[in-house]
Order: structure tokens, then C-alpha cells, then sequence
């Protein structure tokens, strides 16, 4: 249809660029603006003082606007070129400048700590039922479940060719939560441990507590259970990314005080995940309201946050957040509201991001510096008679032809 073609989808942003400067840059530009009357007067007030029009003309020769228009934006695109080689794409220089200043980093833990790759570690049977055939029901509801854990079930349910045809009624769909419906005249639903105990109030059999108790707190658990009473949990394993303890280690020494992680998984799995990768925070059995309020508190107490998430329930928060990152293999809705995207096979690139955010803020502030210490410089020279109208001409173009230039090398060895 119009307007989705990949072409036309690159017009559009960068059309919505220009919407997208930082702060610094719009300072740049204003300050440009508001000098430009005080040009003009200066050289009225020069050629009134000193009646010479060479003078003058020294004055009227030297202008900010130039350089600033020019070097600040150029620095930002050069940026962004620069993470994009990085497999980095920002939509624009006010997210780097958000993730310079940011000092809270909020990680969703399903496919973005873990490796988003869930399988089958086993199934744990509560109500004396085969494991298979439970297994073959849980793939035939998960089916509708579009989470990387269902997929896992029915994967799982593939690979030992269970059979699955429509068994069940409609299929009610609960974001975050999972899924309900009637199989057999039996009520059947499989999700959550907030969904399956809270929401549904389903228990677990008589004499199978001590079984629950046990249950492996490295895996995450996904609860099936017919007529409200708990039928079987199938343990997902969701290999931690290599990286991620190396990647939290060196967010906190680029200086984030606060790297947090949220799941909705339960309390145990939350907790050891949590204890592996050394995170500050952590919250488990969220909802995606719960991950967007958390951001939301987090600004009003005056926190630059930064989210990172890969699914349909992180994009509130994705949104929310003062810069989203969306992992590039998650969910379209995700990477379509989120403001930077990231590989999915390596979190360093968080870091390379922070690294080249930062620099940028530096080139900003130091090219901010030079040009108006380099171009009053040339206006005193030029009014004091020192340099003539056509040297101040020469070096102001030269210096904003230099300082450009130099805003296009990379910001990183």
C-alpha cells in the first residue's frame, strides 16, 4: 500500500529527523539566530565610532551562524553514521543525546538478557497424566500465543511429532498473561503464574506442594491447568547471553547508577537471573502497564531512563522511555516505536552506543566553544584593525570548513 515501500518509509523518517534534533543542536541554531542582529549592529556601531568602513565591513565579515548551522548537525549525522556501522540505527540526534545523559538502564529479561531461543528443559506432571499428552495440549492452545516461550512448547511438541489439531473452542488472549479456553467441556488455561493463581485462582493437587516447592529455579515456568487445578508446569530454559554479566559490568563504569530488570516471570527465576548478570534491581511477574509505570515514576523523580526490549509488552515502556531500544529480531511493534535498534546477537553494543553518545555531547560542547571563541576573536582583530575584511573572510570560512570536516571523522578509534 502507499506509503509502506521501503524507499518511501526512509523519506518519511527522514522527514521526521528534522523533528528529532537534540537540544544542543536547537541551543546552536537559536544562538545563530539571536546573533545575527547583534552583527549588524556591531557594525553600525563600528562604522559609527571609528567612521571606517573597513572596520565595518571586518565585523559584517565574521558571522556565528555559519559554523553553528553547519558543524552541530553534521557532528549528529556523522554519529549516526558511525553507530550504524556499529549496527546501531538511531532515528535521531535527540536519542543520543538521551542516552549520554541517561543514568537508569531498564532491561526486559526474555530476549534481551537471554538469547530469546527458549526450549523444553522438561515437563513436571501434577496431575498423573502422560507428559506427552499434556505437552500436546499445551502446544495446542500456545499455538495462539505469540511469545518465544509458547513457541518453545510448540516446537517442543513438533519434535516429538504430537499431533495437535484444534482440540478446544475459542481461544481467549490475555497480553502478558496467556491464554484461556474449554477443551473437552473442561475449563483449560495455561500462562503465568499471576495469570494461572491470581487472575484464574486455580491450586495445585492435594499432597503435590513439596513437588511445587522444588521445582528448578534456573528455568523459567510456564503453568498449565485444567478445571483449576494445576495439570502440569513446563520448564523453559532460556540461555543467559554470554555477554550480558561483562555488558552490566561495563554500563555501571560508563555511568549508570541504576541498571534494573524486569520480568514476567516469577520471584525464583527472576531472582537468580537477576544474581547472575548483577543487576541493581529487579522485578518479576510484571505486566506491560507495570513496565511503562516504573519508567514513568522513575522520570518524574527526575531519572534519564533508558529501556531496552524486544517484545509486544516492553513497547509501552519502550515508548515511555526517554530513549527505547528495541532489539532487532523482536516483535515489529517494538522496533517501530522504539528510537534506536540493536543487533540481537551482541549487547556490547549498548556500550558502543554509550561511547559514542557521550562523545558526541563532547564534540558538541567543544566545537560550541571554538566557533565562538574563534569568531569573536576575529571581529576584535578585524575592529582593531589588525586583519583586513578579506583575511576575516578567509578564516571564518576556512575555520567553519575546518570544524565541519573535522565533525565527519569518527568519534571512536
Amino acid at each position: 500500500v502507499g506509503g509502506s515501500s521501503r524507499s518511501e518509509k526512509i523519506v518519511t523518517m527522514i522527514e521526521e529527523s528534522e523533528k528529532l534534533k537534540s537540544s544542543l543542536e536547537g541551543k546552536a541554531e537559536h544562538l545563530a539566530d539571536k546573533l545575527v542582529p547583534y552583527t549588524l549592529a556591531g557594525t553600525v556601531l563600528t562604522y559609527l565610532l571609528t567612521r571606517h568602513v573597513t572596520k565595518a565591513l571586518s565585523v559584517l565579515m565574521v558571522d556565528f551562524s555559519c559554523a553553528l548551522k553547519l558543524a552541530m548537525p553534521i557532528s549528529v549525522l556523522s554519529a549516526i553514521r558511525e553507530a550504524s556501522r556499529h549496527h546501531i540505527t538511531v532515528k535521531g540526534g535527540k536519542y543520543l543525546e538521551a542516552v549520554a545523559d541517561a543514568d537508569t538502564i531498564v532491561f526486559d529479561k526474555t530476549g534481551t538478557l537471554t538469547m530469546a531461543k527458549p526450549t523444553v528443559a522438561r515437563m513436571v506432571v501434577f496431575n498423573g497424566e502422560e507428559p506427552d499428552e499434556l505437552l500436546r495440549l499445551a502446544a495446542c492452545m500456545g499455538e495462539h500465543f505469540p511469545h518465544s516461550m509458547a513457541k518453545a512448547v510448540v516446537d517442543a511438541a513438533k519434535k516429538k511429532q504430537l499431533d495437535h489439531d484444534e482440540m478446544h473452542s475459542k481461544v481467549e488472549y490475555m497480553v502478558a498473561h496467556g491464554i484461556s479456553t474449554t477443551v473437552e467441556g473442561k475449563r483449560a488455561v495455561i500462562g503465568s503464574y499471576h495469570f494461572v493463581f491470581e487472575d484464574e485462582k486455580c491450586v495445585i493437587p492435594e499432597g503435590k506442594q513439596e513437588l511445587f516447592d522444588s521445582l528448578p529455579e534456573e528455568y523459567s515456568h510456564l503453568y498449565l491447568a485444567l478445571e483449576n487445578r494445576l495439570a502440569a508446569v513446563i520448564c523453559i530454559e532460556d540461555p543467559l547471553r554470554e555477554e550480558a554479566p561483562e555488558v552490566i559490568r561495563q554500563l555501571k563504569a560508563c555511568g549508570f547508577s541504576k541498571v534494573v530488570m524486569m520480568t514476567g516471570d516469577s520471584e525464583r527465576t527472576a531472582r537468580s537471573i537477576a544474581g547472575r548478570v548483577g543487576v541493581d534491581e529487579y522485578y518479576s511477574e510484571v505486566l506491560p502497564e507495570d513496565k511503562a509505570g516504573f519508567v514513568d515514576k522513575a522520570k518524574e523523580s527526575g531519572r534519564k531512563v533508558i529501556m531496552i526490549g524486544d517484545g509486544i509488552n516492553d513497547s509501552p515502556a519502550l515508548s515511555a522511555a526517554d530513549a527505547g531500544i528495541a532489539i532487532s529480531e523482536g516483535a515489529e511493534i517494538a522496533r517501530e516505536i522504539a528510537d534506536i535498534t540493536i543487533s540481537e546477537d551482541n549487547l556490547f553494543q549498548l556500550v558502543t552506543l554509550r561511547a559514542i553518545s557521550r562523545a558526541l555531547m563532547d564534540r558538541i560542547d567543544r566545537n560550541y566553544r571554538f566557533v565562538i571563541g574563534f569568531n569573536l576573536g576575529l571581529i576584535l582583530l578585524g575592529v582593531g584593525g589588525v586583519i583586513t575584511p578579506a583575511a576575516s573572510a578567509m578564516l571564518h570560512n576556512t575555520s567553519t570548513l575546518a570544524i565541519s570536516l573535522k565533525s565527519m571523522t569518527n568519534l571512536l578509534d
